[in-house]
């Protein structure tokens, strides 16, 4: 690890996000205490860190031995200043609206010393508007995930008006510690950077679908063999500029600038996905599931077992396990 004055951490709401959360402090050695209200949420936790452990080991990336002691490091309760009192970061991770993360925090905050960092999973929410319960609004940031957490090394840090830098390095420094990459976000935006660029990309294929230009299966399979291998090794902004070879991104795209242009004449440009969204895409990805080899799985649950093991395959690559 790292160094970090961070000695322990709660996740305080385990479902699919907290749990994974809790699992990656955990494999990376802080003592975790995973809290909830629900008991049969932490049951569930306790038997979705197993599973992925069973993925990890049977990938080679740990042995038993080292999944019993990451088991060791996380302890259980229902009891939320129990959880929280004696840590020094809270990761967050309670339902995404406002009614409920709102009380919650404040109530966390309550129990924690002055010098906590509570940091909250959310998507889109604003963390100026989550905070405006607590007290000391200061130390509230914003730790949004890509799933699943314990695997993607992607979280995006996000300020609310009145957090204070002091936070956002003490969170950045923790998050690396756990072998993630931060990314902070210098103003609030609704989606953070990776949600609104999966929003873009996805506003693109449904109005490819609907105009008939090819199927669902077809769009996924395009992006899939197409940038998104390159996606996998370096950023758009990289790829276009290894592209232009000595001239560069910038001379590249002014000479580009007018094809660019002629693409976004008829590309999407509505602000409401269709009535019919998910009647379309349910058909779809029918369609792309029948299409995949048993290998790739063509259930959910082997598919998600294939992309979990293809995502260790990558984090192997970039040296991120």
């Amino acid at each position: 690890m790292e160094q970090t004055n961070i000695r322990a951490v709660a996740c305080v709401g385990v479902g699919v996000i907290g749990a994974s959360f809790a699992l990656q402090f955990a494999w990376k050695g802080y003592p975790v205490t995973l809290c909830d209200v629900a008991q049969a949420a932490l049951e569930g936790a306790k038997k979705n860190a197993r599973e992925n452990l069973n993925v990890l080991i049977e990938n080679g990336i740990i042995t038993a031995a080292e999944a019993l002691e990451i088991e060791g490091r996380m302890t259980y309760t229902t009891d939320l200043a129990e959880a929280v009192r004696n840590v020094q970061f809270i990761q967050e991770s309670g339902p995404e609206n406002y009614g409920m993360k709102q009380p919650l925090l404040a109530q966390i905050e309550a129990y924690t010393s002055p010098d906590t960092v509570i940091a909250t999973s959310t998507s889109g929410l604003l963390v100026t508007k989550i905070a405006e319960q607590m007290v000391h609004p200061e130390r509230l940031i914003g730790g949004h995930p890509y799933n699943p957490p314990h695997l993607i090394p992607l979280v995006e840090v996000a300020k609310g008006e009145k957090t204070k830098d002091w936070v956002v390095q003490k969170t950045c420094a923790f998050y690396k510690s756990c072998g993630k990459e931060p990314v902070v976000l210098n103003k609030e935006v609704s989606g953070f950077i990776s949600n609104r660029l999966q929003v873009a990309v996805y506003r693109e294929i449904i109005d490819l679908v609907q105009n008939d230009v090819c199927s669902l299966a077809d769009a996924d399979r395009a992006l899939l063999y197409g940038p998104g291998l390159r996606w996998g090794i370096m950023g758009p902004s990289m790829i276009f500029h290894l592209a232009a070879g000595e001239l560069g991104i910038g001379v590249t795209m002014e000479r580009q600038r007018e094809s660019l242009d002629e693409r976004l004449k008829d590309m999407a440009a509505w602000k409401h996905f269709p009535k019919e969204l998910a009647e379309l895409t349910a058909n779809g990805i029918q369609e792309a599931l029948n299409q995949r080899t048993e290998k790739e799985g063509r259930t959910i649950d082997k598919a998600r077992v294939y992309r979990d093991k293809m995502l260790l395959e990558l984090l192997k690559l970039h040296n991120k396990l």
